[in-house]
């Protein structure tokens, strides 16, 4: 018998093809140096930019993401424990993008940038998860922002306006009150929670100290806000690869809730409708660059001003172009942004603040001398501005915040005339007057959001000249005093504007007749 050694080698080859075929083929290289978060391979020829890889430690299995492609070597950023990783430790490339974990089974919950549980809760088990870094939506299938983001901060809901969509900066030095307007936005929105408005927040903490992020969380308990939050955090003590990603799994997860609008009638287990919206406070993106530039020089790329890479400007707006309100056709959910930054001294021209300035759709800015001069929230509102403006405004509150913000602007310029001990005319007088009484309704303590329709009581009542004659100092309790009222007996007029959030002739009457009637009776 004549052996046929074409047929023999066809057939060893189908074996050998089918054999490779059922097995899982991975890259392999060598770490050739390790330390502060960041590591170079040697090996992986066909690795991708922005790949996942996996270090073979003796510890277990570590994950690192794939930043540099060199000709000989792959820079790598370290997720988990650098100290685990040593030089000539196999490393195997997964051929997968970075993902985190996203859905209900967050809700409550305080986790790592990888959608680890950090809060001594049970293990998180969710059923999707999502790429942490995409591409934002096109202008196709986005709309317009139209809707209102209610924060229950007088000073911004009336003159700086946030809709479901905008991208709102805040921005201020250290210990000016940034981290509480977020908070407070959160707060308010307990009370649309578990209706068709329902939003889901996110606060992502990058570089803050623990204990000051475990004071927010129990703030939030305590109001009753944690329901329908999720906090991610990556602490000071962190990596800096762990704080460069934080802003982007947080994001990931808010774009879950913003996607499920187009399943139409989804619920959550408690029963509730699926919410649709979500809010995102990145607190704060400074840190995040500053962990950025340490990644960025230690991978060698070139510094460029202050030292920060190139492509710093990228890593923000790559972020917050995902902030965004999606068109009917993909079921209209949103994606609101509230970004911090902080500045050294009041310097709002320095590099990241104009960087993030030019992205989003306006900032809030809060400066130090108004927050040591007691006023709180301490916000300038000559610097401060919404370019969405009205369009994200109640019909009502839209209607006096013109008069509002002409108010005190008009009042901090006559300030300087009053502080000579200038003469004033009596008309310049009231106007100051009145700016005085407007700065202190203003006012507001921290973790105390108003409802909209209480809102549009304090404001109208300023605007209209029912506090001229009312002292300085006895505004608050006024306007405290006046709230309860349109509780008890004024509660048919409250009812009404709170269901029409618009100021007709007839309504506009009732309401300065219920303000007068109180009023006597204050007095009295």
């Amino acid at each position: 018998m004549k052996i046929k050694t074409d047929e023999i080698a066809s057939v060893i080859k189908q074996e050998i093809q089918q054999f490779a075929a059922e097995l899982e083929v991975s890259e392999v290289g060598r770490v050739v140096e390790v330390g502060d978060g960041i590591a170079r391979i040697y090996g992986l020829a066909k690795a991708m930019a922005g790949e996942l890889v996996e270090f073979q430690s003796e510890h277990g299995a570590v994950m690192g993401q794939v930043m540099n492609l060199e000709e000989d070597t792959v820079g790598c950023v370290i997720y988990g424990n650098y100290l685990h990783v040593k030089e000539g430790d196999i490393v195997r490339s997964t051929g997968r993008l970075l993902e985190v974990p996203v859905g209900e089974a967050l809700l409550g919950r305080v986790v790592n940038p990888l959608g680890e549980p950090i809060d001594d809760g049970a293990a998180i088990e969710a059923t999707q998860s999502a790429k942490v870094d995409i591409i934002a939506p096109g202008i196709a299938e986005r709309q317009p922002v139209h809707e209102p983001l209610q924060t229950g901060i007088k000073a911004i809901d009336a003159m700086i306006p946030i809709g479901r969509g905008q991208r709102e900066l805040i921005i201020g030095d250290r210990k000016t009150g940034k981290t509480a307007v977020a908070v407070d936005a959160i707060i308010n929105q307990k009370q649309y929670w578990g209706t068709k408005d329902a939003v889901v927040c996110i606060y992502v903490a990058v570089g803050q100290k623990e204990s000051t992020v475990a004071g927010v969380v129990e703030t939030l308990k305590k109001n009753g806000a944690m329901d329908y939050t999720i906090v991610v955090n990556a602490g000071s003590s962190d990596p800096a690869p762990m704080q460069y990603i934080a802003p982007y799994t947080g994001c990931a997860m808010g774009e879950y809730f913003m996607w499920t609008g187009k399943q139409a009638g989804q619920t959550l287990s408690s029963g509730k409708p699926m919410p649709k919206h979500a809010l995102c406070i990145y607190d704060d993106l400074s840190k995040q660059a500053v962990a950025y530039r340490q990644l960025s020089l230690l991978l060698r790329r070139p510094p460029g001003r202050e030292a920060y890479p190139g492509d710093v400007f990228y890593l923000h707006s790559r972020l917050l172009e995902r902030a965004t309100k999606l068109s009917d056709e993909n079921g209209a959910g949103s994606l609101t942004a509230l970004p911090v930054i902080e500045t050294q001294e009041g310097d709002v021209s320095a590099y990241i603040p104009t960087n993030v300035i030019s992205i989003t759709d306006g900032q809030i800015y809060l400066e130090p001398e108004l927050f040591f001069a007691g006023t709180r929230p301490a916000i300038n509102v000559g610097i401060s501005v919404s370019r969405v403006g009205g369009n994200a405004q109640v019909k009502a509150i839209k209607k006096l915040a013109g008069s509002l913000r002409l108010d005190l602007a008009a009042a901090r310029e006559l300030e300087a005339f009053a502080q000579l001990g200038t003469e004033l005319d009596p008309a310049t007088q009231r106007q100051l007057d009145r700016g005085r009484r407007m700065s202190e309704l203003l006012k507001q303590g921290q973790y105390t959001p108003f409802h909209v329709t209480d809102q549009v009581i304090s404001i109208y009542a300023g605007t209209k000249g029912f506090l001229d004659d009312v002292a300085v100092k006895d505004v608050p309790a006024f306007e405290k005093g006046l709230l309860a009222y349109f509780q008890t007996s004024g509660k048919p007029v409250w009812d009404e504007l709170n269901s029409k959030l618009a100021l007709s002739d007839d309504l506009e009457k009732k309401l300065a007749d219920a303000i007068r009637t109180f009023k006597t009776g204050w007095k009295k």
